[in-house]
């Protein structure tokens, strides 16, 4: 008996998931499907699941200048590696320098950067901080602002730091272990999944940035996607404001605004799956451990 209540609650369970995941899955599906609609059908009709016609004019007109569009891809897959890379050296190293009970002052660094969390200096002195520091027109204006670590992201991994036995790092004292060996070597292994956790943080971060491409960089070389994208969509716009009879032809207004999204969730859709395992254990263990 309790076994056939169980598998009637399981199967409960898992066909309410099932509707919740349809719910969660259906604006990625519909955005897909109006970015191959015809423009006169959406005006027509809205979105829709079953559209009268499909088109690929929003990716035509997209890719129209495709040298251009891949190169926006280059600029941002290295921006984003680059910059996930660094700025997860720099937060792991913070995280473990305040688990380290031998710290002094380990709990005022703390407060430090817990401040930053509730107080910003401004665009302006931000500004002025970057052209001082030589970021403006290349590469590393897309990568070197976003580097300081977020404070939560330190604190995710600093509390995943603190459940770890201390023992490990007395030990590896006594066996005459520096600090930066212990740390590449014993606690950054260890801390894999909620380095996965905020690596895609970090990682979605750099990859959905367009605002230093706007305030740094004029170059057309060295805009990533996000922004290069923003650029046609404002074009497409100002387009379409123009009245229809002085259009040579419709201009696919709405569609090219999902092929937009689209083409920059591609990659993050992609990458999601190999750190889901990693993301879930990461960010509960890391958020409930003081």
């Amino acid at each position: 008996m309790s076994r056939r209540r169980f598998s009637v609650v399981s199967a409960c369970i898992y066909a309410f998931l099932a509707v919740f995941s349809l719910f969660c899955l259906f604006p990625m599906v519909l955005t897909i499907i109006v970015s191959f609609s015809d423009e006169n059908s959406i005006t027509a009709h809205g979105y829709s699941l079953f559209p009268d016609r499909f088109t690929l004019d929003a990716y035509r007109l997209v890719f129209s200048q495709g040298r251009i569009i891949f190169h926006a891809y280059l600029i941002s897959a290295i921006v984003t590696i680059a910059g996930t890379f660094l700025a997860l050296l720099v937060t792991s190293m913070a995280a473990y320098t305040l688990a380290n009970k031998n710290v002094k002052y380990r709990n005022g660094l703390a407060l430090y950067f817990f401040l930053t969390t509730l107080f910003s200096a401004g665009l302006v002195p931000w500004y002025l901080m970057c052209q001082k520091l030589g970021l403006l027109e290349n590469v590393w204006s897309l990568i070197v602002p976003n580097l300081m670590f977020s404070a939560f992201n330190m604190f995710l991994v600093r509390n995943f730091m603190d459940s770890l036995p201390g023992e490990l790092r007395e030990s590896a004292y006594v066996d005459g272990a520096n600090d930066l060996r212990i740390s590449f070597r014993i606690y950054l292994p260890l801390c894999l999944p909620v380095l996965a956790t905020v690596c895609l943080f970090y990682a979605l971060g750099y990859w959905n940035d367009w605002f230093n491409a706007i305030m740094l960089v004029s170059d057309k070389d060295l805009y990533p996607i996000q922004y290069l994208l923003l650029q046609i969509k404002s074009n497409i716009d100002a387009l379409s404001m123009i009245p229809k009879g002085a259009q040579m032809a419709t201009i696919p207004a709405e569609s090219t605004k999902m092929a937009t999204v689209a083409l920059t969730i591609g990659p993050i859709v992609l990458l999601y799956p190999f750190l889901q395992r990693y993301f879930v254990k990461g960010l509960i263990v890391g958020s409930v451990k003081g």
